[in-house]
């Protein structure tokens, strides 16, 4: 729960921090909250400057609540962008359109790694300063 509580803070703090460069005090449209004291809850929230975020989240392995939800955050194009995400064991696993990607790699890649594979399949060695040993 602690990481959607930083994320959500963090957000809040960027639009509050926004709305006052700006003159402007931020309404919150919706704010729905629900803890079922077991471990499972929900909350919502969108604010009038297009600031949005729902979580549910639920008791996972080892006392550890897994979480599953999204985020809208306004873009300075005037358009918005949203964030799935997932936070449980695994880490905080975000899911956009809009998060950085690694460029792919060249083909020659591929045919080092087949290289490679053809190698260990032959109990090819090679030693730390890469020389071969067999």
């Amino acid at each position: 729960m602690n990481s959607a509580i930083i994320a959500f803070f963090g957000i809040l703090a960027v639009s509050l921090a926004s709305a006052q460069t700006q003159d402007r005090v931020v309404a919150l449209l919706r704010d729905d909250r629900v803890d079922q004291g077991d471990g499972n809850f929900n909350y919502a929230f969108a604010a009038d400057n297009g600031l949005e975020m729902e979580v549910v989240g639920a008791p996972g392995a080892e006392g550890a609540v897994g979480m599953r939800g999204f985020y809208v955050l306004p873009l300075e194009s005037g358009g918005v962008a949203r964030v799935e995400f997932v936070a449980d064991a695994a880490g905080f696993q975000p899911s956009s359109d809009i998060l950085p990607t690694p460029h792919p790699l060249p083909e020659h890649v591929f045919e080092l790694l087949e290289i490679a594979e053809e190698f260990r399949r032959q109990g090819v060695q090679f030693d730390n300063q890469g020389r071969r040993l067999n």
